[in-house]
């Protein structure tokens, strides 16, 4: 009994303030479903390892280490990149690059809505972070959750867990950013443009070579990037073989959901309140959002300077979806498009821009471990 006394007056406030943060994070995964899979696990993770002398972290008695399960999936699980490699099998075996394939020059926008990454890493070097977490929290503005973790991890960031939590919840938080930022610098008329679907079916040999030459071309320009976009790209050969449906699924659904399940629980690792709670979190969070805005501007921009030079407009709205939060941004546009003209149909093209935009984010990962690892 006098154990457990201790153990009450033992707790600090800002482990208090840490339950309190699990518990909005679970609320949101459960009540508003944003990245239920994700954030629930991760918001009764920050409640596990901020219980005073929790078992799922590791301890000291007596001068004895008592390793905690929580940092043991760290260590076998984020701290050599296991689970974001393994969630990209899932999430390339999920990816229809169809609408991609026939309109190649959407790849284009993908490259464009990288522009925030590089534009907050040069504002995060000028705030005092150094760079290489820098980088690191550049890499929140490609809303790719699994680069993310791994950029971060790599370069041990003393902010993982804080670029992790923003990395997941900005892609959550996607119906709610990109709109008022996409209306603040498009017109209405640039709105409403209507963008034809004039692509046909693509073969089947097509498919398969695909992400085949994506990864070789992406190791030959950024190596660094080999792993994350091989294993994105692995996961698509599945899809796409026809041989393998059977691991197909699995890889989109069993595998996809117990690796995320884990990777919630685990990050948790890094949301102790000592090391979660400071000034450079609520930074990172800033930082994080200026990325993912910017990510966003830049792609709408890059449309709209494209249309000065093309007979056949575009929608600017498409270059928004370049960001990596694969399906979400689609939708997100698809939506808009409705709603200012109720028969226009921006989906395919947005599925297009979107999917370039998870091999673009890839990409960026891998050259900033190139320039700065």
């Amino acid at each position: 009994m006098e154990a457990i006394y201790e153990n009450i007056f033992s707790i600090e406030w800002q482990q208090v303030v840490m339950w309190i943060i699990g518990g909005i994070l679970i609320y949101l995964a459960i009540r508003r479903q944003m990245e239920p899979t994700l954030l629930l696990p991760m918001g009764f993770g920050a409640i596990l390892v901020n219980l005073p002398l929790s078992g799922a972290v590791t301890q000291v008695y007596d001068g004895v280490a008592e390793v905690g399960v929580i940092d043991l999936l760290f260590d076998a699980g984020i701290a050599n990149e296991l689970f974001p490699l393994l969630l990209f099998i899932g999430i390339g075996a999920m990816i229809d690059f169809g609408p991609l394939l026939t309109n190649p020059k959407l790849m284009l926008f993908g490259a464009a809505a990288q522009f925030g990454i590089f534009f907050t890493l040069s504002l995060a070097a000028l705030v005092g972070f150094d760079l290489k977490d820098a980088a690191s929290i550049a890499i929140i503005g490609a809303a790719d959750g699994p680069t993310s973790i791994f950029v971060a991890n790599f370069f041990q960031s003393n902010y993982l867990g804080p670029i992790i939590v923003a990395a997941y919840s900005y892609m959550a938080l996607v119906p709610i950013v990109q709109p008022p930022v996409i209306r603040l610098i498009t017109t209405r008329q640039e709105r409403r443009i209507r963008m034809a679907y004039t692509g046909g079916q693509v073969s089947k040999l097509s498919r398969i070579l695909f992400p085949i030459l994506v990864t070789m071309i992406a190791g030959i320009v950024s190596p660094r990037s080999v792993a994350l976009i091989g294993f994105l790209m692995f996961g698509n050969l599945l899809r796409e073989c026809g041989v393998l449906n059977s691991l197909s699924e699995a890889a989109q659904n069993m595998l996809a959901n117990l690796v995320t399940l884990l990777l919630g629980l685990t990050v948790a690792a890094r949301m102790q309140a000592d090391a979660f709670l400071n000034p450079g979190t609520l930074l990172v969070l800033g930082l994080g959002l200026v990325a993912f805005v910017f990510d966003t501007v830049g792609g709408v921009l890059f449309a709209k300077v494209l249309n000065l030079f093309l007979k056949e407009k575009i929608n600017p709205m498409i270059g928004a979806c370049g960001i990596s939060a694969f399906p979400m941004s689609a939708r997100v546009i698809h939506k808009m498009g409705l709603q200012e003209d109720n028969q226009n149909f921006l989906l395919m093209h947005a599925v297009g821009a979107n999917v370039s935009g998870q091999i673009a984010s890839v990409i960026a990962g891998g050259m900033i471990l190139n320039f700065f690892g």
